[in-house]
């Protein structure tokens, strides 16, 4: 069986999406993998086969040029402007070109991003077998745990509950575009789709997240065809990125980033720069993306290394904290190398994932809106201080080497698929 993956063509997605594909074909199975023309450079470095598609409506530097807008937001505007100005026109065009693509490529299973939204009715209307991946934090459509776009503490009184079930709204309401274009493609297509269930084009396969089951809260009512895995990444599939080595001084390491989308508010790395230069025996490695300018950050303290990129997880290997922005693969790689965090939440599942680590206490978080020189070296001070944190940060380290998230998602995939050939 030819299998296809599609993800979002943004790094956050396309790292653990390619090591999944990576994965699935070491198992002798052939892969393509199908994008937007700006994903190619990441897939070109796994070594897959990549199939681009949408070409004429995203040419070659457009998802940069589309996300730019995002580097300032933070909070529900990141999520609602992604869901209304970025998300329908993409979904138009992926509906619209796929089913080609797919007869092209001779692709007969497909491994879908979730936040690649609708892009299974093209597989429902062909009768092909899809899964669906989780690359962020997965959603709880239940209500019995905060939806991820939030950094609610969990809690199970019925004002709680009843919470969750407002921030689904919420979130729906932010949807409503890129449903009306769903809604269009289906009736064209004569799929009969009942609208009133959130998850009614959700894959009954597999859903599988690469959250460890361990780092979510307790108590999350999922579906039956749902799995938790573990980390999709590996110590291969990635393009090097240089960085001077020579000029670690071997002193305790804190390893800082803010992801690659909504990082560029300048203020917080300011804060992030003023607080490590108060721990004089310590290391900062900061890794601005590309919205920051090195020279906004000036003066930069002379126990800090600045840097636009960095080989993110050689350097984890070698930290002692990371201060990140709660994107769920930096989280996720931290606690792979028993890394404890200071947790920096601006958008999209960030706020969610935050949440998870100061619940299962392998960090500490600040919101923007309290973030302060101060604030911040009192956490970095906090975490370094207390061994528990660290502690609790090599428990997950334990269970992610344990679980083996590729191996077993790669496994429910194959399962997955089986299983509805068999079916058929």
């Amino acid at each position: 069986m030819k299998v296809g993956f599609l993800s979002m063509p943004v790094t956050g997605h396309l790292n653990p999406m390619t090591a999944l594909a990576r994965k699935l074909q070491s198992r002798g199975n052939e892969v393509v993998f199908i994008a937007l023309p700006d994903a190619e450079p990441v897939v070109r470095a796994a070594n897959l086969n990549f199939a681009p598609f949408c070409e004429r409506e995203y040419p070659v530097g457009s998802i940069a040029k589309g996300y730019a807008a995002l580097a300032k937001l933070h909070g529900l505007d990141v999520v609602e402007h992604s869901a209304r100005e970025m998300h329908p026109g993409r979904c138009k065009s992926a509906l619209e070109h796929l089913p080609e693509k797919l007869a092209e490529t001779g692709v007969e299973a497909l491994v879908i991003d979730t936040v690649h939204f609708f892009i299974e009715l093209v597989p429902m209307r062909l009768g092909m077998p899809y899964v669906h991946i989780w690359n962020i934090l997965h959603l709880d459509r239940s209500g019995s745990s905060p939806a991820c776009f939030f950094g609610w503490p969990y809690e199970t009184t019925p004002e709680a509950l009843a919470r969750n079930i407002e921030g689904l709204r919420k979130i729906g309401g932010f949807l409503a575009p890129v449903l009306a274009v769903a809604k269009s493609y289906a009736q064209k297509n004569g799929l009969q789709i009942d609208w009133n269930d959130p998850a009614a084009t959700v894959s009954k396969l597999a859903v599988i997240t690469q959250t460890p089951k361990e780092f979510d809260f307790p108590g999350s009512n999922c579906p039956p065809q749902f799995h938790y895995a573990g980390p999709f990444h590996d110590d291969g599939g990635r393009a090097q990125v240089p960085f001077p080595w020579e000029k670690l001084t071997g002193a305790p390491l804190i390893y800082a980033s803010l992801g690659t989308l909504v990082n560029g508010m300048a203020h917080v790395y300011r804060t992030i720069v003023e607080a490590a230069g108060r721990f004089p025996e310590t290391q900062l490695v900061l890794s601005v993306g590309k919205n920051i300018k090195l020279d906004n950050l000036r003066p930069i303290p002379s126990n800090a290394i600045m840097i636009s990129k960095a080989p993110q997880i050689e350097l984890l290997k070698r930290a002692a904290l990371c201060i990140t922005h709660a994107g769920l693969n930096t989280a996720l790689e931290a606690l792979a190398q028993g890394v404890p965090m200071v947790a920096i939440p601006i958008g999209f599942d960030q706020p969610g994932v935050a949440a998870r680590i100061a619940y299962h206490g392998v960090g500490e978080l600040v919101e923007i809106g309290h973030l302060t020189t101060e604030r911040l070296s009192q956490l970095i001070q906090r975490v370094q201080n207390n061994p528990s944190y660290r502690d609790k940060a090599r428990y997950f380290q334990k269970v992610i080497a344990q679980t083996q998230g590729l191996d077993l998602a790669a496994a429910l995939i194959e399962r997955a698929f089986k299983k509805n050939q068999l079916a058929d």
